[in-house]
């Protein structure tokens, strides 16, 4: 079921699956992608409690073997609305059998959006009901159409990063043509020292993940004034992507906390580098946002 919340800027579609946004309009305009199957046919997945990929599709936990879909469950799960007013709502899933099934822990999993002016705030909370501590990752996945405005390519566009500038130079996350992590980190020097101008071959080899990067990235073009700005402060790693070799009118900026299964290892969740973890009884919390102009 799609739920509405609305000020008076954006008018914004959640679907009680997955806690999946479906739409974000402004001023009579549609900004994230729609889910043409002939590129991509989802729109905004969340992700947990994994990112992307695992090696064969398992991994270990306590000397027991589990086997996860990509993107860990949520994506795919029915969530309850568990409240609503007119500028947020909040989805929730709570453990249940078959989420034990490949993911053994008692947990709540809340996805909450609230809007406040330009701009949607997405936060993930996650509380560990278990005695034992929970590993996971979690982030997000949407898609916004581009070109943005009529009359302009995909080409005039570019990712400009913002807000403060930590490090010099982004790196780059080796993925190996398997889409796992290969070790192989490199630097990603920035055009102009802040921009990645779009280009569908960009994408030829699947998605980019940086470290080491400013937390805010906007979609722009110098030839238009709309623009869409994400910004992630306590995400360690953000994607981009859209269909590989293809001329996919949309790009996704992902946010994440966490990387894929490194390449030939089912790994071990509670020693992955880089999962984030909850103790017993405690509660995890991560926002990030999408500005709209």
């Amino acid at each position: 079921m799609n739920y509405t919340i609305a000020n008076d800027r954006l008018t914004v579609q959640i679907s009680s699956r997955g806690g999946e946004l479906q739409s974000i309009i402004r001023d009579g305009r549609e900004y994230l992608w729609q889910a043409d199957p002939a590129f991509w046919d989802e729109k905004a997945p969340n992700l947990f409690p994994y990112i992307a990929r695992m090696t064969e599709g398992k991994y270990t936990l306590d000397g027991v073997t589990y086997h996860m879909p990509i993107h860990g469950f949520i994506h795919v799960t029915e969530l309850a609305m568990e409240e609503q007013s007119g500028e947020r709502i909040v989805f929730r899933l709570d453990a249940n059998e078959e989420t034990r099934a490949c993911y053994p822990y008692e947990f709540t999993y809340r996805v909450i959006y609230e809007l406040d002016g330009d701009m949607l705030n997405i936060t993930y909370q996650v509380e560990n009901h278990d005695g034992k501590t929970m590993y996971f990752g979690i982030g997000g996945h949407p898609g916004f159409l581009v070109p943005m405005e009529d009359g302009l390519n995909f080409e005039d566009y570019y990712l400009e990063f913002g807000g403060q500038k930590e490090y010099d130079t982004p790196v780059k996350i080796g993925i190996s043509p398997t889409c796992f992590v290969d070790g192989k980190d490199t630097p990603y020097p920035l055009t102009d020292g802040n921009k990645i101008p779009l280009k569908h071959s960009l994408f030829d080899d699947d998605a980019i993940v940086l470290t080491h990067m400013p937390k805010t990235v906007s979609i722009k073009s110098d030839k238009g004034e709309r623009r869409v700005t994400v910004s992630y402060p306590d995400m360690d790693y953000v994607g981009f992507w859209h269909a590989t070799r293809s001329e996919a009118p949309y790009v996704c900026i992902e946010p994440w906390s966490s990387l894929p299964s490194r390449q030939d290892i089912v790994e071990d969740l509670s020693t992955q580098p880089g999962l984030k973890s909850v103790q017993s009884g405690g509660v995890y919390r991560n926002s990030w946002s999408v500005e709209i102009l």
